[in-house]
């Protein structure tokens, strides 16, 4: 392989995973040191924790006083499925899709719940579904940032306010990034591993006053594991909300997350994390307008995530090989970075078109990725000069 000079600068956190995501800048074990370990959840301490991490989340991401907030189980993942399985079958439900989740919660609304009344919106990587056709006097599940696609939904301006329908979004690449119309928005989930860098396995749920009504007043034809039962008798299990959680949480993990909450009320709120993570994709956005080998996979630069930047290998001699062909260069390069410890798991994800995905959330440093940007020159050059001695 054709020996080409180096980058003389390095990222000093090589850390662009895109979940669970880097820490936040200066973090250390030493932050956990006031966590409740050892300690019940129920008890006076556990609770209080509970309860300050769901209030400094309202405060930070700025959810209105009239949603609740739970912390409930299994990460995202966990809190998007409490959702569909508590609330679906009321009416019709129409599905967005456009990557690889939002088609996952298609086929548990499809094949596991086997709705009849659904319809499906789908368009490939890259793009947007004609959000103009859905019907909101139906329910309607969306993920707001496309995480394995790098597409998001500019807005909320597509959702009417005088909807009968619930709408449901899969906020979890979004939350803490960019700026979510709770007003348009009946359930919310999320999960503490992305923008602000926590640990996994906890999921946030934000629901409206409708979905609070949808949930006492709807009750669905099939059973509910405990995990995902919301109410009792009809009612709201309104503990949920204060901090009693279903199952028993990682007091360590709420440490982290309330670590990483009061960090990012230190540095400004919500305003400053969305500054931090435009401030990341501009990085990106520039190299790519001057490098000539790389496109972002959104079409339309308006709908381009700033944290799950996903990226596509426009070089026109690689773009003519083969798909596994592509993909193999693709993870050529991410695997150079890799091993040259300047950047880890940026490659695409496992079922999206062949490129990089590079995480830009607020907990990544701008100059780590400004150091970045280099080595993908270097890394493209040496993969293309071994293409062409392989020719």
């Amino acid at each position: 392989m054709t020996n080409l000079p180096k980058p003389g600068l390095r990222p000093a956190n090589p850390n662009f995973s895109s979940g669970p995501c880097t820490k936040r800048p200066g973090w250390s074990l030493a932050a956990l040191q006031d966590a409740a370990l050892g300690r019940s959840h129920r008890a006076k301490i556990g609770k209080s924790k509970l309860l300050a991490a769901i209030e400094l989340t309202r405060e930070v991401l700025q959810v209105p006083d009239s949603h609740l907030i739970g912390i409930v189980p299994a990460s995202d993942t966990g809190a998007v499925e409490m959702a569909l399985w508590s609330l679906l079958g009321e009416r019709g439900v129409d599905m967005v899709a456009w990557e690889s989740f939002g088609s996952g919660w298609v086929t548990d609304v499809v094949k596991q719940l086997k709705l009849k009344d659904t319809r499906s919106f789908d368009a490939p990587y890259g793009e947007l579904p004609d959000l103009a056709k859905l019907d909101f006097d139906r329910d309607v599940v969306f993920t707001w940032n496309g995480t394995t696609s790098g597409v998001r939904v500019p807005d909320g301006d597509f959702i009417p306010a005088d909807r009968k329908g619930l709408t449901i979004c899969d906020a979890t690449s979004a939350a803490f990034a960019q700026r979510l119309d709770f007003e348009k928005l009946d359930v919310v989930t999320f999960s503490w591993q992305k923008v602000l860098g926590g640990e996994a396995a906890h999921g946030m749920l934000i629901l409206s006053p409708r979905a609070v009504a949808r949930l006492e007043s709807y009750s669905p034809a099939w059973p509910l594991p405990k995990i995902f039962r919301l109410t009792k008798g009809g009612k709201l299990i309104d503990g949920i909300f204060r901090g009693e959680t279903i199952n028993t949480p990682s007091m360590l993990a709420v440490e982290d997350y309330l670590d990483a909450l009061n960090w990012a009320k230190e540095i400004g709120g919500l305003d400053a994390l969305i500054a931090r993570a435009d401030a990341n994709k501009a990085v990106i956005d520039r190299f790519v307008a001057s490098a000539g080998w790389l496109g972002n996979l959104a079409v339309v630069p308006q709908t381009s995530s700033n944290t799950s930047v996903c990226l596509s290998i426009t070089d026109p001699e690689v773009a003519s090989l083969d798909k596994d062909a592509q993909a193999a260069f693709a993870k050529a390069l991410a695997s150079m970075l890799d091993k040259e410890g300047v950047a880890y798991d940026i490659g695409a994800y496992r079922d999206a078109p062949p490129g990089l995905r590079i995480w830009c959330g607020a907990t990544v440093e701008t100059s780590d990725l400004e150091a970045l940007m280099p080595w993908l020159d270097w890394a493209f050059a040496t993969q293309k000069a071994a293409l062409k001695a392989a020719a």
